[in-house]
């Protein structure tokens, strides 16, 4: 079978091996699509947190059955399966408390543990869910939606709530689109005008401003002066990490959904006095995956992959999803 490897920032190899053997309560798969998610950019671009070298990526996986063993979930031969790519150790306090995707001894495919740009891959049945009414670009973009859902679960956010979200990429967009049907009231930020223009026109966000045109003085008009009840980064980027508690309400709510290297820093006066919650949202659960599921037909899949090629051309186009320019939102890799 064949594979894409990272060996090092900027340099991915073509490589052969043999077709894994499942073992124990593993599931043999044959990949149908792989989605390409700001962890795989980063990691190639050499600034992905909790990584080495060399690496398979993937971890928004749409995946069918080749073979599996008699099991109580009911998978059989032919199933197509979503992977839940967190692999966690069911012994730790996080576990024992049900939080799997904070497992202190997890290991992400396609992060810690090789993942799915390859051919054919053996994952843990627990790990798997049954999608057979999905199609594989559906079932590639539930991952990094499941995210989304995640964090707004974290939050306490209500009905008729006004939110900021910050950052119109793939998790960002999710994390929209789920908090409209919670009926939360959404006000999108982000620096690029496409994006911005793409949640209106797609996912029907009616507030979305540009960071860089004086949000603050927008959101508090808008809400009356209260500003948002609960704020999400979805961007990992420094700065943005740093100025969300400029949009948070009194007694609101700061969730940080996107990853950055660096050290954060915060006046604690001014969080203090807003009695702020600062939260971290990380991975998700199978509460959050079957949340998205219920609700995927909700969502604009078809403009949401704007890009998409075959396995065999994903070296060669890599590179360009990482300009801005081409106006990637979510980019897909075809085995078919």
């Amino acid at each position: 079978m064949k594979y894409i490897v990272c060996e090092e920032p900027s340099n991915f190899k073509l490589k052969e091996n043999n077709i894994p053997v499942k073992g124990p309560g593993e599931a043999l798969l044959k990949i149908h699509r792989v989605g390409i998610c700001g962890t795989d950019l980063h990691a190639y671009a050499g600034n992905q947190a909790f990584f080495n070298y060399p690496r398979i990526l993937g971890h928004e996986l749409a995946a069918e059955i080749l073979e599996v063993d008699q099991n109580h979930q009911g998978f059989k031969q032919g199933d197509k399966v979503i992977v839940m790519p967190y692999v966690s150790c069911g012994n730790c306090i996080a576990c024992r408390r049900g939080k799997t995707n904070c497992c202190s001894n997890i290991k992400v495919l396609g992060v810690h543990t090789d993942g799915g740009m390859q051919e054919v891959i053996t994952v843990r049945t627990d790990l798997l869910i049954q999608a057979n009414e999905l199609t594989y670009n559906e079932m590639a973009i539930v991952e990094p939606l499941a995210i989304g859902a995640h964090a707004l679960r974290r939050s306490n956010v209500q009905k008729e709530d006004f939110i900021v979200v910050i950052g119109c990429g793939p998790i960002g967009i999710g994390l929209m689109k789920l908090a409209q049907i919670i009926g939360a009231h959404v006000i999108a930020l982000d620096v690029n005008k496409d994006r911005l223009r793409y949640v209106v026109d797609q996912i029907g966000v009616q507030h979305a401003f540009n960071v860089l045109e004086d949000p603050v003085s927008q959101i508090s008009d808008l809400t009356n002066t209260d500003m948002a009840t609960a704020v999400f980064d979805a961007t990992g980027n420094k700065r943005a990490l740093e100025a969300g508690i400029d949009y948070m309400a009194h007694g609101g709510e700061f969730i940080l959904v996107g990853l950055s290297k660096e050290d954060l820093c915060y006046s604690h006066p001014k969080i203090h006095a807003k009695e702020t919650t600062l939260k971290c949202s990380r991975n998700a659960t199978v509460e959050d995956f079957e949340f998205v599921i219920k609700h995927l037909k909700e969502f604009p899949t078809d403009s949401f992959v704007t890009h998409q090629v075959h396995f065999s051309e994903m070296i060669s186009n890599f590179d360009s999803w990482l300009d801005p320019k081409t106006g990637v939102i979510k980019a897909m890799v075809n085995f078919d």
